[in-house]
C-alpha cells in the first residue's frame, strides 16, 4: 500500500520482457492511455454505441460507486501486458482524480503501479531505481507528457524501440510542432529564455529524450491524439475518437441550462485574474449558465470568487470532464475558453445533441509578462476546434 492509499499491484515487480509500460502524471493522460489501449486492441463501438449507448443497449453506470461495474472488454485492455505507472504529483485534487482513474484502469484489467515519485527528497532516486529494470525490459513505452523532466529522465533509461505519446491536452500540438521544427521541448506558456541554471543542468537529459522521441532506424514513434497535428516525417498519428469513453458511459441526461468550463490560464500566469473573472461573469449572464466546472489546477481563492461574486455553482469534478459529461447530467450547451475540451468534448459527446462553444481570449486579458507565444497558441487552439461553435471575446472583459 502506498502513502496515497492506492493498492500496489500484486504479483511480479514489473512487466515481462517486451511488454508495454506507460507513464502518466495527470488524470487526462491516464484516460488517453485507456483510449489508446482500446484502439490498439481493435476496440471500436457499434453505431448505436457511438451514438450514446453502452454495449447491448445497457447504459453504463453513471454514479461514482458504479465505476467498478463497467468492466466490459477488460480482457482486451489487460491482455496486451500493459502496466501503467502513475508518477503521482503533489496537488491533492490531481491525486484524487488519478486515484479514481486508476480504479477504472484496474477494472479494465490493467496493472497500475502507483509511485509517490515526489514524496520527499529521496523519492525521485527511489522511484527511478525501482523502474530501471522494467524500463530495460519494456518493448514499448507510452508517455503522456513529453515536456515532463521526470519522463524525459526515464526515457534515457529505456531501450524500447516503440514510443507512443498520448494526449496531454493542447500541449500535444506544441510538442508535435517543436519536434517537426527541431526546437527544444519547452511548454508554450513558459516565460523567459529557458536558459536558467536548472535548464542548463538538465539540457543534456532533455536533448537525449528528444532524440528518443524522434523516429529513425528501428525506432518507431506514434502520436495518439484528438488534436489537429501535422506530424514530422516518420511519426505516425492515430486519431483518438474517445471510443472507449463512448462505449463505456452514457448517454447523459441533458439539463436545460448552460455549463461553463474553467481553465488554469490564470494559474499558469497567462491571463489576468480580474479580466478572467469579468469574462466569466459576462458569459454566465449572456448564456444563462448556472454551473462552473473547475479545472483541477484552479486556486481555491479564485473559485471562491466565482461562487461568491458571480453566483455560479462551482463543481470540482472527480474525473476528467470528458467522463463527467458523458455520465451526466450535463447542460445542453457547454461554454469554454480555449482549452483541450473544445477538441475532446465534441468527440466524447458525439450523438448526444450537446453543443460545445469556445470563447476567444482577448489580447487585453493577457498579463504583461505572459509568454510571447501565448496569444498565437490560444488562437490556434480556438481556430482548429472543428466541432465547437466559436464565440467572440466576452465584451465586459475588454473594458478598463
Amino acid at each position: 500500500m502506498s502513502r496515497d492509499g492506492a493498492k500496489r499491484p500484486e504479483g511480479p515487480a514489473g512487466p515481462e520482457a517486451g511488454a508495454t509500460l506507460a507513464f502518466v502524471e495527470s488524470p487526462v493522460q491516464l484516460l488517453n492511455v485507456l483510449e489508446w489501449a482500446y484502439a490498439d486492441g481493435g476496440g471500436d463501438p457499434s453505431p448505436e454505441q457511438a451514438a450514446g449507448g453502452a454495449p447491448g443497449g445497457r447504459p453504463s453506470p453513471s454514479a461514482p460507486e458504479g465505476l467498478g461495474a463497467a468492466r466490459l472488454g477488460a480482457a482486451r485492455l489487460g491482455a496486451a501486458g500493459l502496466t501503467v505507472v502513475v508518477l503521482s504529483p503533489h496537488d491533492p485534487m490531481t491525486r484524487g482524480q488519478l486515484r479514481r482513474m486508476a480504479e477504472l484502469a484496474r477494472d479494465e484489467g490493467i496493472t497500475v503501479r502507483w509511485e509517490d515519485a515526489r514524496g520527499g527528497a529521496g523519492a525521485p532516486l527511489k522511484t527511478i531505481g525501482g523502474l530501471r529494470g522494467p524500463l530495460r525490459r519494456a518493448g514499448r513505452i507510452v508517455i503522456g507528457d513529453p515536456f515532463s523532466r521526470y519522463v524525459q529522465l526515464l526515457l534515457t533509461l529505456t531501450r524500447a524501440q516503440d514510443l507512443v505519446v498520448v494526449d496531454d491536452g493542447t500541449a500535444t500540438m506544441e510538442f508535435v510542432s517543436q519536434l517537426a521544427s527541431g526546437e527544444p521541448l519547452v511548454r508554450w506558456h513558459r516565460r523567459g529564455t529557458g536558459r536558467g541554471a536548472r535548464e542548463m543542468v538538465f539540457a543534456p537529459v532533455s536533448a537525449t529524450a528528444r532524440r528518443r522521441l524522434t523516429p529513425g532506424g528501428d525506432r518507431r514513434v506514434e502520436v495518439f491524439s484528438s488534436m489537429p497535428v501535422e506530424p514530422p516525417a516518420g511519426v505516425t498519428v492515430t486519431a483518438n475518437s474517445f471510443a472507449w469513453t463512448r462505449t463505456r458511459f452514457g448517454p447523459p441526461r441533458l439539463t436545460r441550462g448552460t455549463d461553463l468550463v474553467g481553465t488554469s490560464l490564470v494559474e499558469t500566469g497567462v491571463v489576468d485574474l480580474e479580466r478572467y473573472l469579468e469574462a466569466v461573469a459576462t458569459l454566465a449572464r449572456t448564456h444563462g449558465a448556472t454551473r462552473y466546472f473547475a479545472h483541477r489546477r484552479e486556486s481555491a481563492e479564485k473559485l471562491h470568487r466565482v461562487a461568491a461574486e458571480i453566483g455560479l455553482e462551482v463543481v470540482r469534478p472527480e474525473l476528467p470532464l470528458e467522463l463527467i459529461a458523458r455520465r451526466g447530467p450535463i447542460g445542453h450547451t457547454i461554454v469554454s475558453f480555449p482549452s483541450t475540451v473544445v477538441h475532446t468534448l465534441p468527440l466524447a459527446l458525439s450523438g448526444t445533441g450537446v453543443k460545445v462553444a469556445v470563447c476567444d481570449v482577448d489580447p487585453a486579458w493577457l498579463r504583461s509578462d505572459a509568454s510571447p507565444r501565448a496569444q498565437g497558441f490560444l488562437s490556434g487552439v480556438t481556430g482548429t476546434a472543428r466541432d465547437a461553435h466559436r464565440l467572440r471575446s466576452a465584451p465586459a472583459a475588454t473594458t478598463s
